[in-house]
């Protein structure tokens, strides 16, 4: 089974997504069935989870909470989805990489090549509203989506362990609260 360790905003900041994901949404008439806004910052398969949750606890002790920098509305074509792109520098990408090579280190099944990190937050699954061939016109959908300050800074306020699963009570099964400034 696949956990995902994900980087969470706080109340400000997931409003401030938000707005961005339903005006998307309902402009394109896209489908914006997505769990709770976040950056995926590692992806873990079948651990130990008592061993994943005590390293990860020492990993993230001496965090504050942080912020990171909103780029641009992105497009992957290969998902068909559309994402805001995260600037790749600071505390975040600092973090992702310590995690990745820290659970390397202890034999987690974990990203091999960290040199094609991409973090992003899902905002729309284009995959039942678009046809192939709209898709392949993402360019100009690109072209046509723009968010009013594309280097808005928002804020990470914690980190938490989820589980792949359908039952949204059951998917989070750890919260590793960052602390304050």
């Amino acid at each position: 089974m696949k956990y995902y360790l994900v980087a969470l905003f706080d109340k400000d900041s997931y409003f401030y997504i938000q707005r961005i994901q339903k005006n998307i949404c309902r402009k394109y008439k896209l489908y914006k069935n997505v769990p709770m806004l976040h950056i995926t910052l590692e992806i873990i398969e079948n651990p130990d989870l008592e061993k994943l949750t005590k390293i990860i606890s020492d990993i993230l002790k001496p965090y504050k909470k942080f912020k990171v920098q909103i780029n641009d509305v992105g497009i992957d074509s290969f998902y068909k989805s559309i994402n805001l792109k995260i600037e790749n520098k600071g505390y975040i990408i600092r973090l992702a990489r310590q995690i990745n090579e820290i659970l390397k280190l202890h034999k987690f099944n974990v990203k091999e090549n960290l040199k094609d990190i991409n973090l992003k937050v899902l905002l729309a699954n284009t995959s039942y509203q678009m046809r192939e061939s709209n898709f392949k016109e993402h360019n100009k959908l690109h072209e046509n989506i723009k968010i009013e300050n594309t280097c808005k800074m928002v804020k990470i306020d914690r980190i938490e362990l989820w589980k792949a699963v359908n039952n949204k009570k059951e998917v989070i099964l750890r919260n590793f609260p960052l602390r304050d400034f």
